[in-house]
């Protein structure tokens, strides 16, 4: 199994990143070839009660490195990486994984 991360700092407007993300991103990315599950976490805090410095974080999972490797280069891919520089590109972080 292999994940690709993306983990978002606070936006300063969360109600229009909440629209872009959930009615335009997530759409978008729902259709990268290979992609088998998509699990959006919303953070509320840390354990010490205050804000986290981060907003939310995507695990998108693939069967392997390969499908997902193929699935970023896909039209659909290309796709989601454009749409997430435009809206999002100084906010997020992006990690791979491989179990």
């Amino acid at each position: 199994m292999a994940k690709l991360i993306a983990l978002y700092k606070q936006p300063e407007d969360k109600k229009a990143f909440d629209d872009h993300y959930f009615n335009v991103h997530a759409p978008i990315t729902e259709k990268i070839p290979g992609l088998r599950e998509m699990k959006v976490t919303t953070f509320s805090g840390t354990p010490m009660g205050e804000e986290s410095p981060y907003y939310l974080m995507c695990e998108m999972v693939y069967d392997n490195m390969d499908d997902l490797k193929q699935g970023l280069r896909s039209e659909e891919g290309r796709a989601s990486g454009k749409d997430l520089m435009s809206f999002a590109g100084k906010l997020v972080t992006l990690m791979m994984s491989e179990d």
